[in-house]
Formats: C-alpha cells, sequence, structure tokens
C-alpha cells in the first residue's frame, strides 16, 4: 500500500515507520493518524514483522504536535471526537499492539507528538530531542492519552509539573526521569534502535504478545491473575517448547 504522510521500509523481522512531514515538523493531522494505524495493522498481521520501530523524518523533530489548524474552531463535541477517534483508531491501538513498538524520538516530541511516544511500549531518544506537553498554552490539556500515560512513567508529581507548567524536558533528563530508556547522538539513535529491535526480534513472539498484555495490566487489579493465566497458555505453546528444548540442548532457540 502506497502512503501520502509516513513511509514503511521492512528489513528482515524489523518495520520501521517513518512520519514524513517535514515540512510541518511531522505534526499530525488526521490523515497521518490514519495512515499509521492502517500500516500498523498491516505490519501485525505480517507474520515476518517482529518489531516494529516508530520516528520522524529529518534530525529536527520526531512530532511537533498535533496539526492545530485542522481543530482550531471546533466546539465541545467535536473535539471529544477528535480526541476519542485518535486515542481509539492510533494510540491505544499502539499500547496494545500484539508486537513491541520502539519510538525513536529524533527531535521535538511535543503535545501529541509525545503522548505518540508514551504510547510506543520502549523509547529511545537524541540528544537534540526536547519533549513536552504545552497543551495548557492554548488553553487546552492533553487529549491522546497525555495525563494518563505520563504519571505512570514519571510520577504524579513530576507528570503535574510537566503539564502545568507546559515545559520542555531535553533528552538527559527525560532519562533521568524514566519518560524515555537511553539517548544517543542523533547519528546513531536508529542504529542503537535497531540493535534493541533484532535482540527483542529473536526473542519468542508468543511470549512477547503475552508480555505486552500483562505489563499494560500492572496497574490493575487483574495484573497478577493474567499473568498466571499466559504463564500456563505459554505451556501449550510451540514456543514454549522449542525454548526449553533449546536451551537443554545447548543451543540458541529458532522461534
Amino acid at each position: 500500500m502506497s502512503y501520502e504522510n509516513i513511509l514503511l521500509k521492512k528489513e528482515d523481522k524489523l518495520s520501521i515507520i517513518t512520519i514524513n512531514r517535514p515540512e510541518s515538523l511531522n505534526a499530525l493531522n488526521a490523515k497521518t493518524i490514519q495512515e499509521i494505524s492502517t500500516a500498523l495493522d498491516e505490519l501485525d498481521s505480517d507474520p515476518s514483522c517482529r518489531v516494529i520501530i516508530l520516528t520522524g523524518s529529518g534530525e529536527k523533530s520526531f512530532v511537533a504536535g498535533a496539526d492545530i489548524k485542522e481543530f482550531s474552531d471546533f466546539g465541545q463535541e467535536k473535539a471529544e471526537e477528535l480526541a476519542r477517534n485518535g486515542q481509539n483508531t492510533l494510540f491505544n491501538k499502539i499500547e496494545n499492539l500484539s508486537k513491541p513498538v520502539i519510538a525513536a524520538v529524533n527531535g521535538f516530541a511535543l503535545g501529541g507528538g509525545l503522548e505518540l511516544a508514551m504510547a510506543c511500549h520502549i523509547r529511545y531518544a537524541s540528544e537534540n530531542a526536547r519533549l513536552g506537553l504545552p497543551e495548557v498554552t492554548l488553553g487546552l490539556i492533553p487529549g491522546y492519552g497525555g495525563t494518563q500515560r505520563l504519571p505512570k512513567l514519571v510520577g504524579k508529581g513530576i507528570a503535574n509539573e510537566m503539564i502545568f507548567s507546559a515545559k520542555m524536558v531535553p533528552a538527559q533528563k527525560a532519562k533521568e526521569i524514566g519518560l524515555v530508556n537511553e539517548v544517543y547522538p542523533i547519528e546513531e539513535l536508529l542504529t542503537k534502535t535497531k540493535e534493541l529491535a533484532n535482540t527483542i526480534a529473536h526473542n519468542s513472539p508468543m511470549a512477547i504478545s503475552k508480555a505486552i498484555n500483562a505489563v499494560n495490566l500492572s496497574d490493575t487489579e487483574k495484573g497478577f491473575e493474567t499473568e498466571i493465566k499466559y504463564f500456563g497458555e505459554l505451556f501449550e505453546m510451540d514456543d514454549k517448547k522449542e525454548g526449553v528444548t533449546a536451551f537443554l540442548e545447548k543451543r540458541k532457540p529458532n522461534f
């Protein structure tokens, strides 16, 4: 399938989605959100794809935010519809996808851009990255899950500070507070992200899929029981048999 606002590249067991709107610092509009969602559906159903990397074009911006021109004249009903559709179409889809999605944050990740990165399972950032939720400067609050995901990553106090002040956080500070996993020079970011993705891609895809679901329930009453259930289910699956057999035979498993 051809796309207008994103680039999709497949490399062995990895796939890279690049948001490609450099003229607007890769800002998210409705078409871009839909294209990313469609690409994720394609990759989720592709057995050759084990890990997905999400990044932005250029060296200035991952995603600089939502495209404000699209919703500047909305009223309450349309604004709620915008937020709900965006969360259901893309942000929640990423978080609950059966395959890991790694954000390679190559510059500004603001507003919807940071919300997009937070929906991913892992975040690597370049040294020039700046992350923040500036919505209150527009008289708004985050609408794509920012008020819900940020406290889980950095704690309620730091989340409140970031949201209330609208200040941008530099990459190294983002690592210190747990907002990103690692920070690299811009020229090394994608290489390092691919290294992690390749490591993940050699592990059991079924186990990883179950782990994604279990981790997503880690702050709910269902978390522990779900872990027990999935742990048991995996004992009946081929990946477990291959993994245990490979361990006993002192060889690498072939998942």
